[in-house]
């Protein structure tokens, strides 16, 4: 269950970058509003999950995880869109593969970091987890698979590794 709860903040906070399909010339202001939805994110589980001073400095290892994930994603997608137009199809795959593997990688880094915040959280608390985490994760699929249905699959497929 907390490995399910982590994969899918890990996909909630990083489905904005696989939704990203903008041109080169875009992607400086692409990375910058993934970075401020990853912010956002951050932010927004901060409050709902009512955060005691107590659990700030395993929030925080939790927060830093979710920014560093989100950069290496952003990074990632950025070659993708300047090379897109001269890989072959093998380059292609290759990149895929390294995106994947490194979504896999942060999802297995953001668990590492949430396990022990988890396990801090009252019983209250972790409701509120299970529930944001839940509806979160409802909101990101349903809103990509209308935009990006190729992608979708990929993302549901990556969020249910864990």
């Amino acid at each position: 269950m907390k490995r399910t709860l982590v994969a899918l903040a890990a996909f909630s906070a990083l489905s904005p970058v696989f939704a990203q399909t903008s041109a080169p010339a875009a992607s400086a202001p692409a990375a910058t509003k993934r970075e401020a939805r990853v912010e956002e994110r951050i932010a927004e589980l901060h409050s709902s999950l009512k955060i005691t001073a107590q659990q700030e400095d395993l929030w925080s290892k939790f927060a830093n995880v979710m920014r560093d994930n989100g950069r290496t994603m952003a990074d990632l997608y950025r070659q993708r869109i300047a090379q897109r137009d001269t890989m072959s199809a093998l380059d292609d795959m290759k990149q895929y593969e390294q995106i994947t593997q490194a979504n896999a990688d942060g999802t297995k880094r953001l668990v590492e970091a949430f396990e022990p915040l988890y396990a801090s959280l009252s019983p209250e608390q972790k409701k509120l987890a299970d529930v944001s985490f839940r509806e979160e994760h409802g909101k990101a699929r349903h809103g990509r698979a209308h935009r990006h249905p190729h992608a979708a699959g990929a993302d549901a497929a990556s969020a249910t590794k864990p």
